[in-house]
């Protein structure tokens, strides 16, 4: 499987070797051993999954502590356009954004660890998502950020009169800043120690 780094270094892309023919497919989706080779140490604990139809964006959205998760995303039918905002505050790249388009046919997967805002948009027909998580989802800790701020100028690829939201996620706030996400507490060898 190969590691890539993207624009915001604790934002990973891991593209899995596909081994095909016209029987069908093979690959390894998950890797412990990578994981702590390339992020640290990282207990998943949920497992989620979403279908969605062309247009549909879901987020940009977080969960504040102590129920802050990491992700690790992938697409299992379809396509979408996979977005991870920086909201560690005083971090070299706050608010700066990184996208990857994920799809099934690739199967690749993105990283987004904690104090990151995260959403994606379908560019298919329709999209099966799924994703790990390293906490579980808690209601009340719930939040997000407006998906067209202009303060993020994310560029999401399709029309805007074809997306979708939710209703929530049509009201969410502007990006500002977000005192519980200390860039200090948010780094990644602090989160994710590494095994000697």
């Amino acid at each position: 499987m190969q590691v890539i780094t993207t624009s915001i270094p604790d934002v990973l892309v891991f593209e899995p070797k596909v081994f095909g023919d016209d029987r069908g497919y093979f690959f390894e989706s998950f890797r412990q051993d990578l994981i702590e080779r390339h992020v640290g140490t990282v207990s998943f604990l949920q497992d989620n999954e979403s279908k969605s139809g062309y247009g549909v964006l879901r987020g940009l959205h977080f969960q504040k502590p102590p129920f802050t998760q990491s992700k690790l995303v992938r697409v299992v039918y379809g396509s979408v356009l996979d977005v991870a905002v920086d909201i560690r505050l005083g971090s070299p790249w706050y608010g700066h954004h990184v996208t990857c388009v994920l799809d099934a046919e690739r199967k690749n997967m993105l990283w987004i660890p904690k104090g990151f805002a995260h959403g994606f948009l379908v560019l298919s027909k329709e999209a099966v998502f799924a994703y790990k998580c390293d906490n579980y989802y808690m209601p009340s800790h719930d939040a997000g950020l407006l998906w067209n701020d202009p303060a993020l100028a994310i560029e999401w690829q399709v029309p805007r009169e074809d997306i979708r939201v939710s209703g929530k996620d049509a009201v969410q706030p502007s990006f500002g800043p977000i005192e519980i996400f200390p860039y200090d507490d948010y780094r990644q060898e602090k989160l994710y120690p590494r095994i000697s």
